[in-house]
C-alpha cells in the first residue's frame, strides 16, 4: 500500500486526498491519503524535522506541503530537484530508503494549465501578486512559458526582491523586478496580464488584490486560487470583459505530478482536472 499525507494549515477541505485516491483507484493501487493539519495539531515550522523523521518511520512513501511550509521545509530535506533548489520551495517530497528529496510540481502544474486554457494568450509583460512558496513556482512556469518580463509585487519588498533575484540567476538579467505594491496601477498599466498567487481570495481572506479600477478587457487575469472556483478578482475581471483563468487546473495537474513521484506510475492528468472541477462544482 502507498502512504501518502499532506501537511499544512486549514487543510480539511483539501482536495488533495480525493484526487490521489480516485487516481490511485482508476489505476488498482492501495492508497492511503491522510492530513496533518498544523492549526489543529499545534504545529509549527520548528516542528518540521520530527514529522519528517516520523512520517519516515511510519512508512510514508511521502508528503505534499502547503503553506506555511513550502519554503520552511527545504532546510530539512536530502535533496532538491533543479526547480525546488532554484526556487528554494517544496510541495512535494518523496522518501527513498533514508534519504528525502524535495520537488516542486506547483511550477508544471500552472505550466500546464497556462499552455492548455491561455495558450494564445501575450506575455511580454506580466505582473504578478505574490512572492511566497507558490509564488515562486508561478514566476519560473511563466519564464519557462517565454513570458519577456515579470514584475513581482508583494508586501514584503525583501521576499519579491530576493525572488527576482534567484530567478534572474536561472534566465538571465532583466526578466525579473521587484516592485512595491504603491507601484501596481502603473505596473498593470503596461501590462499584457497578471496572475494572483497570494491568499486574497480565498474564503478566509476574502477580497481582490487589483482594484477594479485597474481591470481592462485587454488585461488577461489568472488566479491560483481555487476554493472559492469563483474568485471576488476573476469575477472583477470578467465584468471588464477580460480573459481569466481559474486554479482549479493548476492544482489538478500539480497533483497529477506529485501522483507520479510518489507512485512511479503515469497519472491521467486530465481525468484528474475533470474529477477536481466536478468536487469544484458541488461546492465541495
Amino acid at each position: 500500500m502507498v502512504l501518502i499525507g499532506l501537511i499544512g494549515e486549514g487543510i480539511q477541505r483539501s482536495h488533495a486526498p480525493l484526487l490521489h485516491q480516485a487516481e490511485a483507484d482508476r489505476q488498482g493501487i492501495r492508497l492511503h491519503y491522510t492530513t496533518i493539519d498544523s492549526a489543529e495539531r499545534g504545529l509549527a515550522a520548528g516542528d518540521i524535522p520530527d514529522l519528517l523523521r516520523w512520517a519516515r518511520t511510519l512508512g510514508y512513501r511521502g508528503l505534499n506541503v502547503t503553506h506555511p511550509f513550502k519554503q520552511e521545509v527545504v532546510r530539512y530535506l536530502d535533496e532538491l530537484s533543479d526547480v525546488a533548489q532554484v526556487l528554494g520551495a517544496v510541495n512535494t517530497i518523496v522518501f527513498d530508503g533514508d534519504i528525502s528529496r524535495g520537488y516542486n510540481t506547483d511550477a508544471p502544474g500552472f505550466a500546464r494549465s497556462f499552455a492548455r486554457d491561455f495558450s494564445d494568450a501575450p506575455r511580454d509583460r506580466v505582473v504578478q501578486l505574490g512572492a511566497g512558496g507558490a509564488g515562486c513556482a508561478v514566476a519560473h512556469a511563466l519564464l519557462t512559458l517565454g513570458v519577456g518580463t515579470i514584475t513581482l509585487v508583494d508586501l514584503d519588498i525583501a521576499k519579491s526582491t530576493w525572488l527576482a533575484e534567484a530567478l534572474t540567476v536561472t534566465f538571465g538579467e532583466g526578466r525579473v523586478t521587484a516592485a512595491l505594491t504603491g507601484e501596481l496601477t502603473a505596473a498593470l498599466a503596461e501590462a499584457d496580464g497578471v496572475v494572483n498567487t497570494t491568499p486574497v481570495g480565498m474564503a478566509h481572506h476574502p477580497g481582490s488584490p487589483v482594484p477594479e479600477a485597474d481591470l481592462r478587457k485587454d488585461l488577461w487575469v489568472a488566479d491560483i486560487v481555487y476554493r472559492p472556483f469563483d474568485t471576488a478578482l476573476l469575477r472583477a475581471a470578467r465584468a471588464v470583459g477580460a480573459p481569466t483563468l481559474h486554479g482549479g487546473g493548476m492544482n489538478a495537474y500539480q497533483a497529477a505530478v506529485a501522483f507520479e513521484l510518489f507512485t512511479g506510475r503515469a497519472a491521467d492528468a486530465e481525468a484528474m482536472r475533470a474529477h477536481s472541477a466536478e468536487l469544484l462544482s458541488s461546492g465541495r
